[in-house]
């Protein structure tokens, strides 16, 4: 059923949030992970700004960042007997995740969303993207974020 699974991951807590649930159905499912992980390329309009060479050398560390994170978290999966590889592209993420999905054949898109405003409060930016556009099965974990009350009256003795 899903043999293939695609986990994008930012490098954020709450990202990793879905590693649980994706360990489990990878285990019951016999499913091979592909940790993916997106660099972000700002627009030209943004880039300008900033010498190519600036750019160039911050987009070759996000990269090595990106394989040293991906690749403790794959150690960690496969020190559990899963089967896992991980990937690092570039580009707007909601976009390269569709389409490394699609163009790899994966059976399945896995991802924690935290989400702001109607429909993204539900499901958050990107996740509402991937869900709306993607031709593959999206799986959403919705991370809740439990905030302690606010004192509004402390009385004293």
């Amino acid at each position: 059923m899903f043999k293939k699974i695609v986990v994008p991951l930012d490098g954020s807590e709450m990202a990793m949030k879905i590693l649980p649930q994706v360990e489990e159905l990878a285990k019951c499912l016999q499913s091979e992970l592909v940790l993916l992980h997106v660099c972000y390329i700002p627009p030209v309009t943004e880039a300008a700004v900033m010498p190519s060479e600036v750019q160039k050398e911050a987009e070759s560390k996000e990269l090595r960042e990106c394989s040293v994170f991906l690749g403790e978290v794959a150690k960690d999966l496969q020190g559990k007997g899963l089967s896992v590889k991980t990937e690092c592209v570039q580009g707007v993420p909601a976009r390269e995740i569709i389409a490394y999905a699609e163009t790899r054949k994966m059976d399945l898109i896995a991802m924690a969303t935290h989400g702001k405003g109607e429909v993204a409060w539900i499901l958050g930016s990107t996740a509402e993207k991937v869900v709306t556009h993607a031709t593959v099965p999206v799986l959403l974990f919705r991370v809740m974020e439990i905030k302690p009350p606010l004192f509004k009256d402390i009385g004293m003795p």
